[in-house]
């Protein structure tokens, strides 16, 4: 039978979902490679023959996205087929330039392919860029849905950055499971506010067995709750979806992918950080989602603030630490971290730049615009290590932490520190519960 060769480019999440459920057991179709880009030390591995099905009983290597041309000439390869989040327009299409350039075709799957049906209902959260505040909006969405009398189950966005044989279906139930799993800092900022609030977390690659094992948790299941990563679609066909929007960055909404097609798929609409946003920026996001969803409820809300210890701050030359990857390919350069030191009154904010070793030094070269703000990258053991040491070097008083999870709990921190939290509240009307006392009542029949 002839065989149309394919290239999957991806970033360990959504190019193993698109092979799975598209490729796998299609013997029209031959995928030569997966290449990988965006998260540090996920090339050079296999995809493992155990997941990729019969028709692969060698597996599929995973190559660096540098390599695309000269695999592309190589293998006389038909298609290559992009599949992951958080990239411009502009970089998608001078991507498939280049593609195209080396004779082969390049495609992006749609949903009708790629989403899964669960028999449970589906709350989908997504976001247009990462870094909207959509962690905190899935945290108010769960807690509601709790308060309701219902079971939620969490499946999270894949972060498959160690054995893929091993994170399979991966159930995170306690705190212990985080070291069970071997998580890295960015999973465990994804699980452990979950975990922390009662609620079962899956993850891991194999999403179609991950809905099942969902879908009849011991603990019981009356909702899924799909938390999106990056600004990715879901995997599941969601029966409520919910999209967060950021006025911090105007007109990103309709200029990354794939963010306009969640933003278009969207029930919900969340304006986040309307306090700390101009009204002319919120005005283009308004016009924006009424462009592409006009029918779209719109909620609008602020990420509250706070600090377990601001005298920590205050007066003093801080450091501040953010979630990683809304820095790098999130882009921002202003987050939680660096608002709670300007409003609890930090004497200084200090440049962690000089001070930055190993692969955090990297970073910095790599995303350069990152700014005044360190990023707690920890995506593998030495890059905790690194971190840990950055830190430990930097002329400061103290340090402001403003990660998902308690970062002084996984990394020794010898400074005086302060956890910055955040949570969503809507204002006005219509709110989080509006919403949802619809979906309940239309689940409940």
């Amino acid at each position: 039978m002839y065989k149309l060769r394919i290239i999957i480019i991806g970033a360990a999440g959504r190019d193993f979902h698109n092979f799975n459920t598209v490729y796998r057991d299609d013997p029209r179709y031959e995928v030569v490679a997966f290449t990988a880009a965006q998260i540090p030390d996920i090339a050079n591995r296999k995809y493992p023959a155990e997941l990729a099905g019969s028709l692969y009983p060698n597996g599929i290597p995973i190559y660096e996205q540098d390599e695309l041309e000269r695999l592309i000439k190589e293998h006389s390869v038909h298609e290559c087929v992009f599949s992951y989040s958080d990239i411009t327009y502009a970089a998608v299409m001078a991507l498939g330039a280049k593609v195209n350039a080396a004779g082969a075709d390049f495609s992006m799957l749609g949903h009708n392919d790629t989403m899964l049906k669960s028999v449970k209902p589906v709350v989908g959260i997504g976001a247009a860029r990462t870094g909207c505040g959509k962690s905190q909006t899935t945290r108010r969405i769960a807690e509601a849905l709790m308060e309701r009398g219902l079971k939620v189950i969490v499946v999270r966005h894949p972060m498959p950055y160690g054995d893929l044989n091993e994170q399979k279906v991966q159930r995170f139930a306690h705190i212990d499971d985080l070291a069970k799993h071997k998580c890295t800092i960015e999973e465990m900022e994804e699980y452990e506010p979950h975990i922390m609030r009662g609620n079962v977390v899956y993850a891991g690659v194999d999403y179609e067995a991950i809905v099942r094992a969902a879908e009849n948790d011991p603990s019981g299941c009356d909702v899924i709750l799909w938390d999106g990563g990056n600004n990715d679609f879901p995997f599941y066909k969601p029966d409520l979806m919910i999209t967060v929007v950021d006025p911090h960055r105007p007109g990103h909404e309709l200029s990354y992918y794939p963010g306009e097609i969640t933003l278009r798929l969207a029930d919900v609409v969340v304006i986040n950080k309307i306090d700390s946003s101009s009204f002319e920026n919120i005005q283009i996001v308004r016009t924006n989602i009424s462009k592409v969803n006009p029918g779209a409820t719109v909620i609008d809300a602020v990420s509250t603030i706070t600090a377990d210890n601001p005298d920590v701050i205050k007066g003093k030359r801080v450091l501040v630490v953010e979630d990683g990857p809304t820095l790098t390919h999130g882009e921002m350069t202003i987050g939680a971290g660096i608002v709670a030191a300007m409003r609890f009154g930090a004497g200084e904010i200090i440049d962690p730049r000089q001070y930055a070793v190993g692969k955090l030094a990297e970073t910095f070269e790599l995303y350069p615009n990152i700014g005044t703000v360190l990023p707690a990258m920890g995506y593998s053991e030495q890059q905790m290590k690194d971190l840990s040491e950055t830190i430990d070097k930097t002329d400061c008083d103290s340090v402001v932490i403003a990660t998902p999870i308690d970062l002084a709990r996984v990394i020794n921190i010898k400074k005086p520190s302060t956890r910055i939290s955040y949570n969503l509240q809507e204002i006005g009307r219509p709110d989080i519960d509006d919403v949802l006392d619809k979906f309940v009542a239309k689940i409940k029949g």
